[in-house]
């Protein structure tokens, strides 16, 4: 038994954070509708790699999920989307502030109809502030959440990965499930607000704010920790990375270069001293390393037990054999797509890993028989179809 079976959730949603959230319970059981727009769909169906009309992007946020075509503008269509919340668990989306209420299916007026909702919104900016309209992708967020600086305070450089959509996805699916367990409790549903902003700064807080945490006038600045564990290491042929993050370590990076007389140098020890001298510091490792092969860096490293890699390629980071040891990667058939890779839920339940949800749907593909699992008789589908309320 999965997690979460049992649970039905209703999504509507563009593009990356609700739609990946979803996804994430929907592969620990949950049942989950998609609620699309008539004519093209979710625009993420069609953004990047493809085959079919639909993207490789679109699948992996969308497994395992039903699609049914609904026209919120509509009257018909917002009357059907408050018959079908009376029935879910969970409401997501992820809509600026204000939309969902114009359209009369906002958290009052729905939870006011099924108490025990769990009604989730995720905007860019949250609910107030005068950024609460204003539209977010994932490079404005990194832009505002300073995850740009904190990569490079001298040369602000974005994650080129859709870090802050992802990361509030997983937020989300936290939230949800802390909301399912209050509901457990008290049998009342919940209002659930989330910014991008909020959740990107929350993830960084800890690390990328470490000088501005501690606010009193005596307080000691130095360099972060990320200062010294997030450095190319370039090699006669090639490059690596170490992330020797103590002293014990650090004693096997100088041990594997024949360098162990830096153990006792006091510029490198203790690790504030590194941290002040981290020029200095680097400057004899990079002299060190351009001196050696790849290969010959990582066994010397490994010997002495220091984290350590090779930046591996996407094509080598995919294949690579630990993640077959872990049987992380499943190979399926898409009746659209053909064969494509899909990545496990990581979380792994006593010892076995969940079974991969079903196929990504095709736009609309489930617009009856899910209508029909609700209760909608035959004729009242073809009466909103006629409408325009659904296709």
């Amino acid at each position: 038994m999965k997690p979460y079976e049992g649970i039905t959730i209703v999504e509507l949603s563009t593009m990356i954070t609700a739609s990946l959230a979803s996804m994430m319970l929907a592969e620990q059981g949950a049942r989950v509708v998609k609620v699309e727009p008539i004519g093209e769909g979710d625009p993420l169906r069609t953004s990047g790699t493809s085959k079919g009309g639909m993207a490789a992007l679109f699948a992996s946020c969308n497994r395992g999920k039903e699609s049914i075509r609904v026209d919120l503008r509509s009257k018909s269509g917002q009357e059907l989307l408050r018959e079908i919340s009376m029935k879910v668990d969970v409401l997501i989306h992820n809509f600026r502030p204000g939309v969902m209420d114009k359209h009369g299916l906002g958290s009052d007026h729905l939870r006011g109809r099924n108490s025990r909702l769990i009604y989730t919104a995720i905007s860019g900016f949250g609910t107030n502030g005068p950024l609460k309209a204003a539209p977010a992708y994932d490079p404005v967020i990194q832009a505002y959440s300073g995850m740009t600086a904190a990569q490079d305070a001298s040369s602000p450089a974005f994650i080129k990965n859709l870090m802050c959509d992802k990361l509030t996805a997983y937020t989300a699916c936290q939230a949800i499930s802390s909301a399912l367990y209050i509901r457990e409790k008290t049998g009342k549903g919940q209002h659930i607000d989330l910014s991008m902003l909020d959740a990107a700064m929350f993830f960084l807080f800890p690390d990328a704010f470490g000088n501005h945490t501690l606010l009193d006038d005596d307080v000691e600045r130095k360099p972060l920790l990320s200062d010294l564990l997030y450095e190319m290491t370039l090699t006669k042929d090639g490059g690596l990375t170490i992330s020797a993050a103590t002293e014990v370590q650090r004693a096997g990076v100088y041990k594997a270069l024949g360098l162990e007389s830096m153990m006792e140098d006091e510029r490198f020890t203790p690790v504030e001293n590194l941290l002040a001298n981290i020029g200095e510091y680097r400057a004899i490792l990079t002299e060190a390393f351009s001196q050696i092969t790849t290969d010959d860096a990582l066994q010397k490293l490994q010997e002495q037990d220091v984290p350590c890699a090779r930046c591996y390629t996407l094509d080598e980071a995919i294949s690579q054999d630990q993640l077959i040891a872990n049987d992380s990667v499943e190979v399926q058939d898409h009746p659209v797509l053909g064969k494509l890779r899909a990545f496990r839920t990581p979380a792994r339940f006593e010892g076995k890993s969940l079974p991969i949800g079903g196929p990504a749907p095709m736009h609309g593909q489930h617009t009856d028989s899910t209508l029909e699992s609700f209760g909608f008789s035959s004729e009242k589908i073809t009466n909103l179809r006629k409408e325009g309320a659904i296709s």
